[in-house]
């Protein structure tokens, strides 16, 4: 199962890095995203949350990332802190101020979240830490 959520952990940030740039394309374009852009941030949320859950059972089974004193990052990097950029930029994304361009919002919250989940993998494979 830990190779699942390598593979997942490799997928997440790309994903982001992918819903950034499509919200650079639609603002250069100046028109709102393809439907698609709102069901792969749909689909990438369901995903965080399919991860969080697989990196649970890892934890209680004990296949835990290196190294010891920095461990800790890789769950706040991972699952805590995208989490709540995205629950963020919901709450956000409904105001009226953006009601016409929610899909800024999203992007820059794919931004900030593409830093952590990066991170997150960095930390989980014991690498730059």
């Amino acid at each position: 199962m830990s190779e699942l959520h390598r593979y997942i952990g490799f997928s997440i940030p790309a994903t982001f890095a992918l819903l950034v740039l499509w919200t650079i394309y639609t603002l250069i374009r100046n028109r709102p995203p393809h439907d698609w852009f709102w069901s792969l941030l749909g689909l990438l949320q369901v995903i965080i949350a399919i991860q969080v859950v697989v990196g649970a059972v890892l934890f209680v089974v004990g296949l835990r990332p290196p190294p010891q004193d920095l461990r800790w990052l890789h769950y706040f990097y991972g699952g805590l802190f995208p989490a709540f950029v995205l629950i963020v930029a919901h709450r956000v994304a409904q105001r009226e101020r953006f009601a016409e361009i929610p899909w800024v919002v999203f992007g820059f919250a794919s931004f900030i979240n593409f830093g952590l989940t990066s991170r997150a993998l960095m930390t989980g494979l014991g690498v730059g830490v």
